[in-house]
């Protein structure tokens, strides 16, 4: 697929963004595209861009099988800018912009803080296509000074998740301030990143400077985002290890997607190889109504069957809370099979195995 002499190149973060894949004629280079896909490319990439990573280019196993998993989350497609594609969809769905911009305040516990609108891959399939539009840029200090004092000023905010874009494609010294200022919160018990490197660009968790610096954070975690088993690597076990001897847990939030994991058989084996790398599974999101991804959708039945079908094939710490974002930034709500139902003296519950049990209160 993508190929370099030198295996420090490869394994070099700043090497892998600097050869990002970017145009059609580089793309044609290493993987078929169909006669659709290049009339159009040029109109999809000018609304929603287009970059993917050398490494995560070379997960696609064959450069001519069109549903490819990984293919499917990186090609521009034409689905995206099609109006009866993208029906009853809305470039912010979930209403995420406050007052203040790159902030969101909607639970009372938690902020959520947007620090740059790069990515080093941009998925077909994200949630924030809107912001890519308007150009890539880190938030510039005096915004997060503002994020920092709203925060202070806001006691209830126990939780804050740095996200993006892609917070670990700033360089060092400006994760040190972020860092540094939301550390020194006294109020704050959890600080979160969200990122998609240890999938895309696991390489950037070879930097050891990096390393040493999260490591400082007592209160950090990171979620992180596998969607397809075919992402789980000797380099994003080597990234999530390096993580976890820093001191750093990765929780993983998946999001079903149509013909990239929408099988059940998919999803065991993405928990399954998940748990084998000490990630643990968080949630398995419904796909949300984003203009540019809502193509992407399956039916929710489609995720209850999932869910009920890794019930007694997984253990219970590797089952994923199948979860809907509301629109209109109402939150996030359980989506679960059901599995009892009351009766006049008790209670009928299903068993793993189908079977029906009786229990009388």
């Amino acid at each position: 697929m993508i190929k370099t002499n030198n295996e420090n190149d490869w394994n070099n973060w700043r090497w892998q963004l600097q050869n990002r894949i970017t145009s059609l004629e580089e793309l044609r280079e290493y993987i078929h595209l169909t006669n659709e896909e290049i009339k159009y490319f040029k109109d999809v990439s000018e609304e929603y861009p287009f970059a993917v990573t050398p490494y995560y280019l070379s997960l696609v196993k064959d450069p001519k099988d069109l549903k490819d998993p990984i293919r499917l989350q990186i090609v521009p497609s034409l689905l995206e800018i099609d109006p009866v594609a993208q029906k009853n969809s809305h470039p912010n769905a979930l209403n995420e912009e406050g007052f203040i911009k790159g902030l969101t305040h909607r639970y009372e516990d938690r902020a959520l803080i947007s620090v740059t609108s790069y990515c080093g891959v941009y998925c077909r399939h994200c949630m924030r296509k809107r912001i890519f539009k308007e150009g890539t840029h880190a938030i510039p200090k005096e915004l997060l000074d503002i994020y920092f004092d709203y925060i202070k000023s806001h006691k209830n905010i126990k939780d804050v998740l740095i996200s993006g874009g892609d917070p670990l494609t700033l360089d060092n010294e400006r994760l040190k301030y972020i860092l540094d200022n939301l550390s020194s919160i006294e109020h704050l018990e959890v600080i979160r990143i969200g990122s998609r490197v240890i999938v895309t660009l696991p390489q950037r968790l070879y930097d050891e400077d990096l390393l040493d610096i999260l490591s400082k954070y007592d209160k950090l975690w990171i979620n992180t985002h596998f969607n397809h088993p075919n992402e789980i690597t000797k380099e994003s076990k080597e990234a999530v290890l390096r993580l976890l001897k820093a001191g750093i847990p990765v929780n993983n939030q998946a999001v079903l997607l149509k013909d990239v994991n929408d099988e059940k058989e998919t999803i065991l084996e993405l928990m399954r190889k998940l748990l084998s790398i000490k990630v643990k599974p968080q949630y398995l999101f419904h796909c949300d109504p984003i203009t540019g991804a809502i193509h992407f959708k399956t039916s929710i039945e489609k995720g209850l069957e999932i869910m009920d079908y890794l019930r007694g094939r997984l253990s219970g710490f590797g089952i994923p809370t199948y979860a809907i974002d509301l629109p209109g930034g109402k939150g996030k709500v359980p989506l679960t099979p059901s599995h009892f139902k009351k009766l006049g003296n008790g209670y009928e519950f299903i068993a793993f195995d189908k079977s029906v049990v009786i229990i009388e209160e």
